[in-house]
């Protein structure tokens, strides 16, 4: 059995909860959280004890997930990465590149397994089309949600864009060279809605948009390459691909939806944890991916006029 502590149980945290504690192999020790009446509500859900202080668990678990505001997360994984165990910090995996680093540089000292929770990269849809995406050279991304009331402590890049500039990152494997961004504040005092265009050294070009005050929800990419088109719909869970066919005396265009497993994206990422802690290997989205995504985000939220 697996042990697995959860700390911080409040919008997404309750689903890791309810998630770990149905996986084979797996024990759900317990959960934490400073708001006692939540930790208490949640254990008595999925099982476990309720625990106020995350030091707490240290001697109890064999892995934990942290899903607290980004300000406190190197804070309260550092002690875990620290002791060797198995590590999963939500996304951004820290408030600041140099803080990443200090958790990147702690997990190799002690060995421990660490992860970062770029939930996109486990939609099945997505999974299905990252062996069709090839040599993008242009890509197009809308991240549109309604307003949260929930991880207002960040901007949009942070909170939403980073999903997308993670699998940028990805799928283009080229170095940023050059990047034009604008946010607007709407609600908060941080930018609410933003666009980026990228520009790689393989000279793909992107334009990302999130927008934390859209009426409508949006998730969709779209991979623009030689001779074929690819689109993503994170939210259905849906593919599309299309082909240029030399054959004859006039091209064909051919292709149109593909099929996707519908699966729920956290649980196949607390899965593929689960198999990392047991297998001792590297996490799908590992500690380092999550670092250069937010050494990403940082330099769109740096070149960002507002």
């Amino acid at each position: 059995m697996i042990r697995v502590g959860v700390v911080g149980v409040g919008h997404l945290g309750q689903h890791h909860a309810r998630l770990l504690a149905a996986i084979d192999g797996v024990e759900l020790v317990g959960v934490c959280d400073t708001d006692r009446a939540r930790a208490a509500e949640i254990a008595s859900k999925h099982g476990g004890r309720a625990f106020f202080d995350a030091h707490d668990l240290l001697s109890r678990i064999d892995a934990v997930t942290i899903a607290v505001p980004t300000v406190a997360h190197v804070d309260l994984a550092l002690p875990f990465v620290d002791a060797g165990i198995a590590t999963l910090v939500e996304k951004p995996i820290a408030s600041s590149v140099a803080q990443a680093d200090r958790l990147v540089a702690a997990a190799a000292r002690s060995g421990a397994v660490l992860a970062t929770g770029h939930t996109e990269r486990f939609n099945p849809a997505v999974a299905a089309a990252l062996p069709l995406i090839k040599e993008p050279r242009f890509i197009e991304i809308h991240r549109l949600g309604t307003f949260p009331e929930r991880s207002l402590d960040i901007d949009v890049i942070f909170d939403l864009m980073i999903h997308d500039l993670d699998l940028l990152l990805t799928v283009v494997r080229s170095p940023v060279t050059s990047i034009e961004a604008v946010g607007v504040n709407v609600l908060t005092p941080k930018a609410d809605i933003a666009n980026a265009r990228l520009r790689f050294e393989s000279g793909c070009i992107a334009n990302v948009t999130a927008s934390r005050i859209s009426r409508d929800r949006v998730r969709k990419a779209r991979f623009f390459q030689r001779d074929s088109y690819v689109s993503i719909d994170y939210a259905a869970q849906e593919l599309e691909g299309f082909r240029l066919i030399h054959a004859g005396e006039r091209p064909v265009i051919q292709g149109g939806k593909l099929p996707v497993t519908n699966e729920e994206p956290l649980r196949r990422e607390l899965e593929d944890f689960v198999r990392a802690v047991r297998e001792k290997r590297a996490p799908g989205v590992t500690g380092r991916d999550g670092r250069e995504a937010l050494a990403l985000a940082t330099r769109v939220a740096e070149r960002m006029e507002t």
